[in-house]
């Protein structure tokens, strides 16, 4: 299955964009049903692992602490996600790799595998942020190809795209509203945060 699309953030610059969607604890915050995204290593336990759910973002975090923590090109995150699909509500073990952070065009790209109960999914997507032609905005062009398998794959995709449609717009419009926050309280703090990236 292929999803892609594009996204516009008005009064975003490209620059403040990339740093919140670079933060795995904003775009956790951001993403319907996703109950973490952490750096995973051969010991990694799903069951085990308890997320600080009290993690600030952007403007109240520390931008020290949220340089440190960006995404790393090469890593690969455990990400633990549930979302309901008709009348299946899997809880999907994900393991997603950051295979591309070009800072300088704003491109990140990404693959993974998740498993659930009767389940499993590969996906490779990927994003890249343009300065929008007439204004200080971003124009956000995203893509997703996953080859999902089992149970919700026996849904359709009659019952997928619109599911998949709502969490991707409810994602950009939270990141939206997170990066408006940030702006009306940025006194230097992205371009801190880019100069430690």
């Amino acid at each position: 299955m292929e999803f892609d699309g594009e996204f516009e953030l008005e009064d975003v610059p490209p620059e403040k964009a990339w740093v919140v969607l670079s933060d795995p604890i904003a775009v956790r915050n951001s993403l319907k049903g996703c109950q973490y995204i952490t750096p995973m290593d051969d010991d990694f336990s799903y069951d085990d692992y308890e997320a600080d759910e009290d993690a600030e973002t952007l403007p109240e975090a520390d931008p020290e602490a949220v340089a440190a923590r960006a995404f790393v090109e090469g890593q690969e995150y455990a990400a633990l996600m549930q979302v309901g699909v008709g009348s299946v509500k899997p809880r999907f073990e994900t393991s997603v790799t950051i295979e591309e952070r070009d800072e300088e065009n704003f491109i990140m790209t990404a693959t993974g595998t998740g498993t659930a109960s009767g389940s499993s999914f590969s996906m490779e997507s990927g994003m890249q942020i343009h300065p929008l032609e007439d204004g200080e905005g971003s124009r956000i062009e995203w893509w997703t190809e996953a080859d999902i398998s089992g149970r919700i794959a026996q849904l359709g995709s009659r019952v997928i795209n619109p599911v998949a449609n709502k969490i991707v717009n409810n994602f950009f419009s939270d990141i939206e509203t997170q990066m408006s926050d940030v702006d009306e309280t940025d006194s230097g703090i992205t371009d801190r945060i880019r100069g430690m990236l």
